[in-house]
């Protein structure tokens, strides 16, 4: 593949995925229904754009760090195949094209946009000085919440903070298993995760995470006066998280990373189950 579609990851695209599904979560909750589709379009090329770009922010910080880790030595700015500055040229490319598709809403979506592209720099650097640059790339993708309602109805209810607090919670859930696969490699190089900082007690509190997550999911579905089609979605969830818990079981690096992959699908159930609920 094109070695710039490698650089944003264009070739692994569940990252593209973990990030979309909340956002559809919300533009859907938002409308009670089916979206508008031009607020359709221009949430998903964004998606598609900003998770382009934080992988080019990320493989920017990381690039002289990268080489010691098995998995990242051949990504296209550490092995040499891209320049730094040409890498950044790409990511403030990729940006200023999403600010464009923010334009065509409304002044508060552009604001929320504003913090959204100010954290998508930010969280490639947090590892170097925080054990939770997972809380951060986890606040990064709930930015799309407000923003989703901000663009449909100009103003932010309370109930979408639940959406926003969802999208957190899980992301540090699937970005912990993912820092699971790397952890001993980080910890040789010095970088920090929530799997180095929850140590031995990862699935004990990622456990707690799910729990959390779970509550809060039926905490929405009371919110927004879901139908049993959405209680339905969160019960299928829970099963996928009960499985994902069998999988790290060993913290084997492959497994944890499978573990990691399959998230996609608690996005894509929750999704269905919303889907289902505002189309009655």
């Amino acid at each position: 593949m094109n070695v710039y579609a490698r650089l944003m990851r264009l070739d692994k695209p569940v990252g593209i995925y973990l990030l979309l599904w909340p956002t559809l979560w919300a533009l859907f909750l938002a409308a009670d229904g089916w979206p508008k589709l031009d607020l359709l379009l221009i949430f998903t090329l964004g998606v598609v754009l900003m998770r382009s770009a934080g992988c080019v922010i990320n493989d920017y910080a990381d690039r002289n760090i990268d080489k010691f880790i098995e998995r990242t030595q051949y990504r296209p700015i550490t092995s040499g195949e891209i320049s730094a500055t040409n890498a950044l040229k790409i990511f403030f490319g990729l940006i200023s094209v999403a600010f464009g598709l923010v334009l065509l809403t409304n002044l508060l979506t552009m604001q929320l946009a504003v913090v959204a592209a100010l954290l998508a720099i930010l969280y490639p650097f947090t590892k170097r000085w925080t054990h939770l640059p997972q809380f951060v790339l986890g606040t990064a993708f709930a930015m799309s919440v407000p923003m989703a309602f901000a663009a449909t109805n100009n103003f932010i209810p309370a109930s979408a903070w639940w959406i926003f607090a969802a999208t957190i919670i899980w992301t540090v859930i699937y970005d912990t298993m993912y820092a699971m696969s790397d952890r001993e490699e980080d910890i040789k190089i010095g970088v920090k995760s929530t799997a180095i900082l929850f140590a031995t007690y990862d699935r004990l509190i990622l456990g707690l995470l799910q729990i959390a997550l779970i509550l809060v999911f039926f905490k929405i579905s009371e919110s927004f006066k879901m139908s049993i089609f959405f209680d339905i979605s969160i019960l299928l969830a829970s099963t996928l998280m009960v499985y994902h818990q069998f999988l790290i079981k060993n913290r084997e690096k492959t497994v944890c990373f499978k573990a990691f992959l399959h998230n996609n699908y608690i996005g894509m159930v929750i999704f269905i189950g919303i889907a289902l609920s505002v189309a009655q």
